[in-house]
């Protein structure tokens, strides 16, 4: 089984590219299921009912979230209703919305988790002990599970990584939006990428207008983050090759597309 993960969209630039490059990278890899994280997708905070529908219109079968889950209201009127969103599962258990989905793929079936990280982030339950109980509820129907792990810290995500070896098919981290060079299988069979990185601005800071964040760095005055919609942009993802009766990865190949590093058919 082929699982494509596209990082962080941004904004409409983000979207614009997965619009763009969606097709292409089914039609060149044949990808079984494709998961976006769509946190950052309505103005760069936030997702909308109509973007999360328009990514399954597009050929996304999940969408991930993260810590800015709630940042447009309209989300508390659909995310209970959605089977195929997900926001992170260590959220309060009084939260909308739910931290894991099953997906159907022929005859095998997918468990698909969404968990957020602690470190510089806000103090939510422990993603470790959810992980636990999550596996654990998973695999009673499925040997075939894929984490995103939202979060800050590099350290925390190496050491959730390695927490879940052999028990997940595949973790990969988001939120920070700078794509890591780590990918790798770890030692008890388990897909991993530290951060796969963000889909949106290129020629900017983490999706935000350069020059903005120049100004706040160099002066240490409020500014509004305002995303980048002038220039060059970028996808970044990762493609995990699963095998279907150990459940674990047998490959995992970083996907990059800018103007340095241009798609090929």
């Amino acid at each position: 089984m082929k699982i494509l993960f596209i990082g962080d969209v941004v904004s409409s630039p983000g979207r614009q590219m997965v619009q763009d490059y969606l097709p292409r990278l089914r039609k060149k890899y044949e990808p079984h299921l494709v998961i976006i994280n769509g946190e950052n997708a309505a103005g760069g905070n936030g997702i909308t009912e109509k973007i999360y529908k328009q990514f399954l219109a597009w050929g996304a079968h999940v969408v991930t979230l993260g810590n800015h889950t709630w940042d447009k209201k309209e989300i508390y009127d659909f995310i209970d209703q959605e089977k195929y969103l997900i926001r992170p599962a260590n959220f309060p258990e009084s939260t909308p919305g739910k931290g894991m989905t099953f997906v159907q793929m022929n005859d095998y079936e997918v468990a698909i988790i969404n968990l957020q990280g602690r470190t510089f982030l806000p103090p939510l339950d422990d993603p470790f002990k959810k992980i636990d109980q999550l596996i654990t509820k998973a695999s009673e129907r499925t040997n075939l599970i894929f984490v995103d792990f939202h979060a800050e810290a590099t350290s925390e995500k190496q050491a959730m990584g390695y927490y879940v070896d052999g028990r997940v098919s595949a973790i990969v981290g988001t939120h920070t939006h700078i794509q890591t060079a780590d990918e790798r299988i770890l030692p008890e069979g388990t897909g991993y990428i530290t951060d796969v990185g963000m889909t949106g601005p290129y020629d900017a800071v983490l999706g935000v207008d350069k020059d903005v964040i120049i100004n706040r760095f160099t002066t240490q005055l409020p500014v509004r983050f305002t995303v980048d919609k002038t220039g060059r942009n970028q996808l970044n993802g990762v493609l995990m090759t699963i095998d279907f009766k150990t459940g674990l990865t047998k490959a995992i190949e970083r996907i990059l597309i800018n103007d340095d590093h241009p798609f090929f058919d």
